[in-house]
């Protein structure tokens, strides 16, 4: 498919190369023509120098027949900006935009257009290691429905089986052991250490805690 970035620092460098590497075809754009020699020197894809919302350089860079764009400039508005044009002028379905402020990110998530806020994600992710009990969130859809989230399993649980953990509201989308993650399944034995990830309903949400403490009284092994 063909994916049209707009912002040429780590990130956007980065996933053109990736996607170029994947098969697909990649424009790069960026405001500054120095920004392009991030890509390095074997990159096969195309890179415009501007405006990433101006609708004739977006165009130019093929957002015409593109499948997805990426906005990820170092600046919100830019981003946003790049979001909508491509979602309300072009037609395109996946649209993620960076979003540094989290309030932000929420609103346009709630908008459909998939964000990505680095701030929320970093602190989260040092929050879930420096305090495992804060049981941080991974996703939450637009609606705010449902919630990916990360949890660490208690000692109590070992010997368990894993589906034990499910529950109304609650389904185990897979467990990681020892660095590497597996798909949950009925002879599955919780071991000290698992970290589980579930998907759970909003209002199932308060009951996660109570769940992943220990198995209730009359779960067997």
């Amino acid at each position: 498919m063909h994916v049209v970035i707009v912002g040429c620092g780590r990130v956007g460098s980065s996933l053109a190369r990736h996607l170029i590497d994947d098969g697909h075809t990649v424009s790069v754009v960026d405001r500054k023509a120095g920004a392009f020699e991030r890509l390095g020197q074997g990159f096969t894809g195309q890179t415009f120098a501007g405006i990433g919302f101006d609708r004739d350089l977006l165009v130019r860079a093929g957002i015409e027949r593109a499948e997805a764009v990426a906005a990820v400039t170092n600046g919100d508005n830019s981003n946003i900006l790049v979001a909508r044009v491509a979602r309300e002028t072009f037609g395109i379905e996946r649209v993620v935009a960076r979003i540094y402020d989290p309030r932000r990110a929420a609103i346009y998530q709630r908008l459909g257009i998939a964000t990505v806020a680095p701030a929320l994600w970093t602190t989260e992710r040092v929050l879930r290691r420096l305090v495992p009990e804060a049981g941080a969130v991974e996703w939450v859809d637009p609606s705010a429905k449902v919630s990916l989230v990360e949890r660490s399993l208690a000692k109590t649980w070992a010997g368990h089986k894993v589906l034990e953990l499910e529950q109304d509201g609650v389904r185990l989308v897979a467990v990681s052991r020892l660095g590497s993650a597996m798909l949950p399944h009925e002879g599955l034995v919780a071991q000290e250490g698992d970290v589980v990830y579930f998907a759970v309903n909003h209002d199932a949400l308060g009951r996660l805690d109570d769940l992943i403490n220990g198995p209730t009284a009359g779960h067997g092994h």
